[in-house]
């Protein structure tokens, strides 16, 4: 690099210190530190919305050997490389970030696509020692303070309602082909992919901001998206889903869409210890038995004893027994706590949105 990079160092809210070097931009910041186990995919990652406001630290220890590719978008404004038009996670940890990218698409390095996103990172620390300490103690907060740099002040909105900051002030409508079903998505910050996969399928997308009232919109099919933050913060969204859940529409989620539907449902949801973030988590099928590997990121679960009568669990994650799907027994309702386009990551479950836009087809054709 030709700059000569800051000290900087990731202090913890239980006290632990870890020191390193600063790359990307040099700007103190506080939030809650998160890691994945995804060894690719550093890209779509930190553009996953459902990072908003968190620093995320990396398992595996180089990042940025493949660099950063130009942003591209589709005719329809969606991009094409990453899962929004900006890095979305705070702050970034690694253990070391390659300065010197090889790849033919790479326009930036690593740290210079921080940079111009105005996005700090921290590399040089022991990110395995880092991660020890938040499985066995829990995610926590800190702060990443850059030498030189003023101390972070907390940004309540990303710390307790990040929802509002990632999704939509306003509806977006996607044409779709003819004959094709009217989706109405409720984007608390949805992925790329997802909005790719729809349109891709010719269906007519409109695009919801998080808590708009669902009875003023005529759709065939409702999909719930993925976002960040405690989805209990999320009023607006779980009244208008629990009037949505009376009507016979199809109704799809996603990740915080899971929970959102469970909460309308009657259910309940909790934090997990430190939450599933990476490409390669198992996803049994209660009824079949098979397991999936999934790509996720979330820090919530449903708890499954409190499923009310009609409801069950569609998938159990195979590590720890946790919730990944719920579906209704009486209605066309589903979701499911992983992430079924990938993105970074594995798409052997993407016959699921597939399904649900069959769905929607057919109540389509059935009016």
């Amino acid at each position: 690099m030709s700059r000569k990079n800051k000290s900087a160092r990731l202090v913890l809210e239980d006290g632990s210190v870890f020191e390193g070097i600063s790359i990307g931009a040099e700007i103190s910041v506080e939030g809650e530190v998160v890691f994945s186990t995804g060894m690719v995919g550093y890209n779509q990652s930190l553009t996953d919305p459902s990072y908003c406001g968190q620093i995320l630290v990396f398992a595996y220890p180089l990042i940025g050997n493949y660099g950063v590719p130009a942003l591209r978008t589709n005719a329809q404004g969606i991009p094409l490389n990453f899962e929004s038009k900006r890095i979305q996670a705070s702050a970034v940890v690694v253990a070391e970030a390659s300065m010197e990218p090889s790849h033919y698409t790479a326009a930036h390095s690593f740290s210079e696509w921080l940079n111009i996103g105005q996005v700090p990172g921290i590399a040089g620390i022991d990110t395995r020692k880092l991660i020890r300490l938040l499985r066995e103690s829990g995610v926590m907060r800190g702060r990443i303070l850059i030498e030189g740099t003023e101390e972070p002040v907390q940004d309540e909105l990303k710390a307790h309602a990040p929802v509002k900051l990632v999704s939509p002030e306003d509806v977006v409508r996607y044409k779709g082909r003819p004959g094709a079903p009217r989706i109405a998505l409720v984007d608390c910050g949805v992925k790329a992919n997802i909005l790719r996969i729809l349109l891709d399928a010719g269906a007519e997308v409109i695009r919801l901001p998080w808590d708009y009232p669902l009875d003023s919109i005529e759709y065939d099919g409702l999909f719930l998206s993925n976002g960040p933050g405690d989805p209990k913060a999320c009023t607006k969204t779980i009244a208008h889903l629990r009037r949505a859940l009376s009507e016979p529409h199809p109704i799809f989620g996603i990740c915080l869409g899971v929970q959102l539907m469970a909460l309308a449902a009657g259910a309940d949801t909790y934090k997990l210890k430190y939450g599933h973030r990476g490409q390669n988590q198992p996803a049994i099928e209660t009824a079949s038995g098979r397991c999936y590997i999934t790509s996720q990121n979330h820090g919530y679960a449903v708890h499954e004893d409190s499923l009310p009568p009609g409801w069950e669990p569609w998938f159990l994650n195979g590590n720890d027994g946790t919730v990944e799907g719920i579906h209704s027994t009486d209605g066309p309702f589903r979701a499911v706590q992983f992430h079924p386009e990938g993105c970074p990551g594995p798409r052997d479950t993407q016959f699921l949105i597939e399904e649900f836009l069959q769905e929607a087809k057919a109540a389509r054709e059935s009016i």
